[in-house]
């Protein structure tokens, strides 16, 4: 498997560049990342993968600019990511909602934000059209403390998609989900991102959900100084169901590859 096919940087959204992440220690530097080298193309849905403590989860903040670069650079649109912005969403695997307000009113603080100049009226249809694309069109009005877990991750999934971004990330944002509440998440986050088509990176422990979402999974190498091992291509068409999934001759020898990985 092609570990990182060169692409032309016009069609390139992310580009990481020798990156390295270290923290210091009383025994010396803690080297987490090093050296990684990435790109990610427009319009893509990628899923990483990886034993816990290889650095998942630190490339994902470093990405949104909520983790400090310690060498090398992450070019966002070829610009370099210096810090946080609205230019890409983050999904939580908590949501964080505020709980004394509204669905609407959680997704509206982020919204405000971004579109300063929107009235009041196209502020809430925004807001009210996200909510609507999760399942939530009769519940924008509920308090978080009113909504299940299922439900605020909804409200989560509307906000970050609410803004716009350029780039989605989700950091295992089905993990503390009941299974089925998990499918049901992953079909209301395939059928907007299918119509929004931005750039998305996300973080999973689950193969069968990498697989399923993801046109290609990449698999990281185990910490410390963990770079990128390989690079699995998913070749389903779009859009996907989860029973043509399943019944593709191509699944299971998918999913044997990213256990071997795993295992090894």
């Amino acid at each position: 498997m092609s570990k990182n096919p060169s692409k032309s940087l016009r069609n390139v959204s992310l580009d990481m560049r020798d990156l390295t992440k270290t923290y210091p220690t009383p025994k010396g530097d803690y080297v987490v990342l090093e050296n990684l080298q990435l790109q990610i193309m427009k319009e893509e849905f990628v899923s990483i993968i990886g034993h816990s403590g290889c650095g998942k989860t630190t490339l994902l903040t470093m990405i949104a600019g909520l983790n400090d670069i310690s060498g090398g650079e992450i070019l966002l649109n070829e610009f370099p990511i210096a810090g946080p912005g609205p230019d890409r969403g983050v999904i939580f695997q908590s949501p964080s909602l505020l709980p004394w307000m509204t669905a609407l009113e959680n997704v509206m603080l982020g919204v405000k934000q971004v579109f300063p100049q929107a009235s009041k009226k196209e502020l809430k249809e925004i807001c009210a059209y996200y909510l609507d694309k999760v399942g939530l069109g009769n519940a924008m009005n509920k308090r978080a403390t009113e909504l299940s877990q299922g439900m605020q991750q909804r409200v989560g999934i509307a906000r970050a998609f609410a803004l716009r971004p350029k780039i989605l990330l989700l950091d295992e944002p089905f993990g503390m989900l009941d299974s089925l509440t998990k499918a049901e998440l992953q079909d209301v986050l395939l059928e907007i991102w299918d119509k929004e088509k931005i750039t998305a990176i996300q973080i999973t422990h689950d193969v069968d959900e990498a697989i399923f979402l993801a046109d290609r999974v990449i698999m990281m190498t185990s910490g410390p100084r963990a770079q990128i091992g390989d690079i699995l291509e998913i070749g389903f068409e779009r859009p996907r169901t989860r029973k043509e999934i399943l019944n593709h001759p191509d699944y299971y020898g998918y999913r044997k590859h990213l256990i071997d990985f795993l295992e090894h």
